[in-house]
């Protein structure tokens, strides 16, 4: 009787048919094809990133400066801008007030025509015709008058077309002249110019003439 088994069972090595798949592969390429491609940052040839995320400095913002600091430093100082209006405001109100005093008339200019008064009377006290006497002691004082407020009157237009052109020769500014500084400034020049028309209408009597003394009748 013949014990021996007839065959050994070895394991299969052949391949498997056309059309089928190995089962590990299969769940191996599910795997692969439910997970989002990610791709990784390229590095340059120093190890250093592509991009560097970490870097706050632009290469128009060398030294880290930010926009904000520009802005500043371009900014004019607000207090520097209300010094250099402070004259400028001085003058255009100093050239109305001559305007004015130009037109009432001045404490110094009846002084003047009070002083020229009392030289006529001295001088027309030994005797004098009736003109003379006029021309004297009426005419010099009222002359002497119109002087002295043309003479406020031409300091008035002088100071406010200096406060009127200043910018254009002065140091460039970003802001312009206040609004209030021309205005007063223009008027102080219109004052000064009607100013200086009355004083010279008064002084060569184009306004109001002398007095003339009639002929004294005959006996």
């Amino acid at each position: 009787m013949n014990t021996t088994p007839s065959g050994t069972s070895t394991p299969s090595t052949t391949t498997p048919p056309a059309g089928t798949t190995d089962p590990a592969d299969a769940v191996a390429e599910k795997t692969t094809a439910q997970d989002p491609l990610v791709k990784e940052p390229a590095d340059d040839a120093t190890g250093a990133p592509s991009d560097g995320a970490g870097s706050t400095a632009s290469p128009d913002d060398p030294g880290g400066q930010t926009d904000a600091e520009d802005d500043d430093a371009l900014e004019p100082d607000p207090f520097e801008e209300a010094r250099r209006g402070v004259g400028a405001g001085a003058a255009a109100v100093v050239s109305a007030a001559l305007g004015i005093v130009a037109l009432t008339g001045a404490w110094t200019g009846r002084v003047a025509a009070e002083r020229e008064t009392l030289i006529g009377q001295i001088q027309t006290s030994g005797g004098g015709s009736a003109a003379q006497q006029i021309s004297e002691i009426y005419g010099d004082a009222w002359h002497t008058t119109a002087l002295v407020n043309g003479l406020f009157a031409v300091l008035a237009l002088l100071v406010g077309v200096f406060v009127l052109v200043r910018p254009a020769f002065g140091a460039p500014s970003e802001l312009p002249q206040p609004t209030w500084i021309r205005a007063v400034a223009v008027a102080g020049v219109a004052l000064g110019a009607i100013g200086v028309l009355i004083s010279a209408g008064m002084y060569f009597d184009l306004i109001l003439s002398l007095p003339t003394a009639g002929a004294p009748a005959g006996g």
